[in-house]
């Protein structure tokens, strides 16, 4: 191929590339445009923990004093006269004395707010230390929608998912009251000492998620208007961190699935297979000896123990030949006497050993052989 030939060729092929690429591209404008799309990243730090924290801010930005902790404080003297208290956790968990100092509190002037345990059945012996003193009976009727409608905004409807409560007859009288005699009310407002208590069949139109609807906040400044501004307040949650299996579950797949996957294989190839239980099948066995010995077992069971005993009578005069040259020459009953005195036998048992027993003759034939063996080892 010459020069000019070549260059061409590779003209023709780079302007080849060079087309699919420029229809690539306005293939992928004329089917693509490019738009923004706002991702909202995921909580972190007290955001994540506090479903009060929307409120704490809300409140701060407009000049409130507001302070968020998991815990109520402790001590007469933690809270001001002027203070707001809401507590967002089940009521259940104030203990008696706990009880009686925030109701000693509100004595003085303060607002506290609350809700009624959450929904379900509750023990025959369950007692709300903090409801028996308000005179409060929490209701087991199933949890109904309560409509709201602020102007300007859609109609709500709020206190879908709490439990209804009622008030005894001997209770103080509410200053506000929302609900029905019938299914029971979502909300009363009772008047204790200088203070008052606040009481929702449940507090979820103002967490984190709920608080930017109109509505929600229109109901949730009325409900802090008692003390608002007059002093801190002091929102007490239950912290909510995220279940540790379930944030593995859900985010950390990517690790987990390939080693269950790998789990399960090495369990299948190391599991016993299903089927019917059978033996193991026996090995090759190898010992030399076992060969031996099963071989003549069957060779004197067939009547040949004459030949047993030959190998053994070879097997000694080999060695004797080796070691007392002089001996193994002579025969009959010289060798005999003089084998006789070198191993400390008698004359009758060396001759025996040296001749062959009688066929089927077990016992000459045992004897014999250990003579024979005996002999044989002491040279």
């Amino acid at each position: 191929m010459t020069l000019t030939r070549r260059t061409l060729l590779i003209a023709l092929v780079v302007l080849i590339a060079a087309l699919a690429v420029w229809a690539g591209i306005a293939w992928w404008k004329r089917n693509y445009e490019r738009v923004d799309e706002w991702v909202d990243m995921p909580r972190t730090g007290e955001a994540r923990t506090n479903p009060l924290y929307v409120l704490k801010l809300a409140l701060r930005a407009d000049g409130v004093k507001a302070e968020a902790m998991q815990r109520l404080p402790r001590g007469p003297l933690a809270l001001g006269d002027r203070d707001t208290v809401l507590m967002l956790s089940d009521p259940r968990a104030l203990s008696r004395a706990d009880s009686d100092a925030l109701l000693a509190w509100v004595e003085r002037g303060g607002h506290l707010l609350l809700r009624t345990p959450a929904p379900g059945l509750l023990p025959g012996n369950a007692q709300v230390p903090i409801f028996e003193r308000l005179e409060l009976v929490p209701l087991t009727v199933p949890p109904a929608c309560t409509g709201l409608d602020v102007r300007g905004e859609d109609p709500h409807v709020e206190f879908c998912g709490g439990r209804r409560f009622t008030a005894l007859d001997t209770a103080a009288a509410p200053l506000l009251r929302w609900g029905d005699p019938q299914g029971g009310d979502v909300f009363m407002r009772l008047p204790h000492g200088q203070g008052t208590v606040d009481v929702l069949a449940e507090f979820d139109f103002l967490t984190n998620d709920k608080l930017k609807d109109g509505t929600h906040i229109a109901l949730t400044r009325q409900l802090l208007a008692p003390n608002y501004r007059a002093g801190t307040m002091h929102l007490v949650y239950a912290a909510q961190m995220p279940s540790f299996w379930s944030t593995l579950l859900r985010q950390s797949w990517m690790v987990w699935a390939p080693l269950l996957l790998a789990l399960l294989a090495w369990l299948w190839r190391r599991g016993q297979r299903f089927g019917p239980l059978l033996p193991s099948v026996a090995g090759e066995r190898r010992s030399l000896l076992e060969h031996i010995v099963a071989s003549g077992e069957h060779i004197y069971r067939y009547g040949y123990g004459h030949l047993l005993h030959e190998a053994a009578r070879n097997a000694f005069l080999a060695r004797l030949r080796r070691r007392d040259p002089q001996a193994a020459a002579l025969t009959g009953d010289t060798q005999a006497a003089m084998l006789a005195e070198r191993f400390g036998m008698s004359t009758a048992d060396v001759r025996d050993a040296l001749s062959t027993p009688i066929a089927r003759d077990h016992a000459a034939f045992r004897s014999r052989v250990a003579t024979l063996v005996r002999m044989r080892n002491l040279l």
